[in-house]
């Protein structure tokens, strides 16, 4: 990666790469940074539900969301067999979720990457009042982040790797990721 966070990374081996994590936690941003340098492909079901005329923050029925995860499945299967890398920008719980998307790499034959990109419920809530003011993204009910912070299933027992909401914009971090990726991908 270039000097100061921009520029692409080749990694010679593919990857397929899901961060995960509660909503505002900057998983978005830091996808798109990640995918930006790998030379990759962004998948976000936020985006595939915004393509359906789905709105996620405002609660979406679970088979709805089934048939996102299918599509965003079926792409990514698709980028993978043509040589690409796949960075999957999801809430990535509960756990079954993660476990799909190790079976689409394994499928692949690439490695799977996890990124976990922890807040805490202050930051989250600053965040979400700041987006309300700003709307900078669509917004998410109180219900829907209340429910989704009820059901989250922290991928503690995973081995992911841990990023610090505050921290997804940083070059280093990026950094740390990419290295992660690349290290995973030479395996």
């Amino acid at each position: 990666m270039a000097p100061g966070g921009t520029g692409s990374c080749r990694v010679r081996g593919m990857a397929l790469v899901l961060t995960c994590g509660l909503s505002f936690s900057g998983k978005s941003t830091l996808a798109a940074a990640l995918s930006n340098a790998l030379a990759g492909e962004l998948l976000s079901l936020d985006q595939i539900n915004e393509e359906r005329g789905l709105h996620g923050g405002q609660g979406i029925p679970l088979e709805e969301w089934a048939a996102t995860n299918q599509i965003a499945h079926a792409r990514a299967g698709k980028l993978l067999a043509a040589g690409r890398h796949v960075v999957v920008d999801d809430t990535g719980s509960p756990r079954f979720i993660r476990d799909e998307w190790r079976a689409t790499a394994s499928a692949a034959g690439v490695p799977f990457v996890l990124v976990w990109v922890q807040i805490s419920p202050e930051l989250q809530r600053k965040r979400v009042l700041a987006n309300r003011l700003g709307q900078v993204r669509p917004d998410v009910t109180d219900a829907v982040l209340e429910e989704h912070g009820a059901s989250f299933e922290p991928p503690v027992e995973e081995v992911p790797l841990v990023i610090d909401a505050t921290s997804t914009t940083d070059p280093e971090t990026i950094a740390t990721v990419l290295e992660a990726i690349k290290a995973a991908a030479v395996r």
